[in-house]
């Protein structure tokens, strides 16, 4: 089973298959308090994902955005910057979904569960986790954001941010490929009427969309009951 969230960008696109954000723009600082910037070790190399902050002590992202020394940064605007805003919390646990597959990134979602909590200030505040019957309906506009790519060869520095349209939801169907992941806005949210409803997962290899998402309505009770578990 693989749940995932198909979506066309048909208003900005998103350049899915390099986790970038191209023909986006530059997010007004700190008007999403949710973001979460998420760095991590993977074989030495340094990393960088996106989140969204869901709880004062957990941050949802993608699966395949582990490594070690994770560390988030929430209140940012610019990830170069010592921005007063910004909490530098690390990663006391990550937990990936059980059935999470890097083979073909199905269930590709995780919990970061934060060394201490975020203290909720006007630039940070967690977001709503969909209730069981919000879904997204075909034209619905959405946004996403992060600090990833903005060119083939250039990383955000500031916070961008792209709408998009949802074309359809396959249930269960889902878009394989793009299984180069780089650094850029992997796990990063998909926000529709202030609520999170998907975590970017991965992208066409070419870098057109669709992108895929994973549906968190689909894994809210792993989500609650690991939450209440920790």
């Amino acid at each position: 089973m693989q749940p995932l969230l198909l979506l066309l960008a048909l208003l900005l696109p998103l350049g899915a298959g390099t986790e970038e954000i191209i023909g986006g723009h530059e997010a007004k600082p700190h008007s999403r308090p949710y973001m979460a910037f998420v760095q991590f070790l993977d074989k030495g190399k340094k990393k960088r994902c996106g989140g969204v902050l869901v709880h004062k002590y957990f941050v949802l992202t993608a699966a395949h955005c582990w490594g070690s020394s994770v560390k988030v940064t929430l209140g940012a605007h610019n990830i170069q910057k010592q921005e007063k805003t910004q909490q530098v919390i690390p990663v006391k646990t990550a937990i990936p979904h059980p059935d999470y597959n890097p083979k073909n990134y199905s269930n590709d979602i995780m919990l970061l569960k934060l060394e201490r909590k975020a203290q909720q200030t006007a630039a940070v505040r967690s977001l709503r986790l969909p209730g069981t019957k919000n879904r997204v309906r075909p034209g619905q506009v959405c946004g996403v954001a992060g600090w990833g790519r903005v060119s083939m060869s250039t990383s955000a520095t500031t916070l961008q941010e792209a709408s998009l349209e949802v074309q359809r939801d396959p249930g269960e169907k889902g878009l394989r490929g793009g299984q180069d992941h780089r650094e850029g806005d992997s796990g990063g949210p998909l926000v529709c009427n202030n609520v999170v409803q998907g975590t970017f997962s991965y992208g066409k290899p070419d870098g057109t969309p669709p992108g895929v998402f994973m549906k968190v309505s689909h894994f809210l009770p792993w989500i609650k009951r690991t939450m209440k578990r920790l």
